[in-house]
């Protein structure tokens, strides 16, 4: 499930001379991720990125965000997790992508 599947594209109105023909994706909406006691906690390793550790765990790289959400107090514009830091893996996901659909359906 890529995250822009469902996404609107839309085309700058006209009156935008200076980017005519210019199309940009709709909001993206995310959804809290709470916690839980089946979490998983694991500390990150050299070289470990969001994307790989979604395909570890739910066998689907494109679920980084989930897990990238879930931890919050790193850079979020990054796959990069800091090295020997303890993140949090949610193991319900579910809720999580239900609740994302429902947060960006147009």
């Amino acid at each position: 499930m890529a995250r822009y599947t469902d996404i609107p594209i839309f085309q700058a109105p006209q009156q935008y001379k200076t980017m005519p023909k210019k199309r940009y994706y709709g909001t993206t909406k995310y959804p809290e991720v709470p916690l839980s006691f089946e979490d998983i906690y694991v500390t990150v390793e050299i070289g470990d990125r969001f994307d790989q550790l979604a395909l570890q765990y739910y066998g689907e790289p494109s679920f980084w965000w989930i897990i990238s959400i879930a931890n919050g107090n790193f850079n979020q514009g990054s796959y990069f997790p800091t090295p020997g830091s303890q993140i949090r893996i949610p193991s319900q996901i579910g809720p999580i992508l239900a609740q994302f659909k429902e947060l960006n359906e147009f």
